[in-house]
């Protein structure tokens, strides 16, 4: 089983996929903004881990920071990969980071694609007929897929 995630402070979107076509569930973290952050970390820091034990995963691949325009966002987007990353770690799993750039290179073959074109190529994939919701989900779809894909090449 491969969790895939898509990190953040206030929405952390997962999935976890048995293989290139079989989706097993997704869904999205949400912590509340009126919270500290330590606690939202720590809530996301409790569900990956229950995530982990629950489904038995061997891998965990999460989309990485590639570039911010807002500084302040990226250090929190950071600091949700770094608790993850530990989690990861604590739970003896190995964690494996991909870019955007990766994610669309791997499920639609164009570096620019736009994220309505990797949404259509999960649904692809996965024989989907409705897209997956929220957004958060479908991305971390996306990026369990790209390690799918990647890691058979290697």
């Amino acid at each position: 089983m491969i969790l895939g995630i898509d990190p953040g402070l206030a929405n952390t979107g997962w999935a976890i996929l048995k293989d290139e076509e079989t989706l097993v569930e997704c869904g999205c973290l949400v912590t509340k903004i009126s919270d500290v952050s330590a606690k939202r970390l720590g809530q996301i820091y409790d569900e990956i881990d229950g995530l982990i034990k629950k489904y038995k995963v061997e891998a965990v691949a999460i989309e990485t920071l590639f570039f911010a325009k807002n500084a302040k966002s990226a250090i929190k987007v950071a600091e949700a990969i770094g608790v993850i990353k530990i989690c990861g770690q604590k739970n003896k799993v190995e964690v494996f980071g991909y870019t955007p750039l990766q994610v669309k290179m791997a499920l639609v073959g164009y570096g620019r694609a736009e994220k309505e074109q990797v949404e259509v190529m999960v649904r692809e994939f996965l024989k989907l007929s409705e897209p997956i919701n929220p957004s958060h989900a479908s991305d971390a779809v996306a990026v369990g897929l790209t390690h799918l894909f990647t890691q058979r090449f290697v």
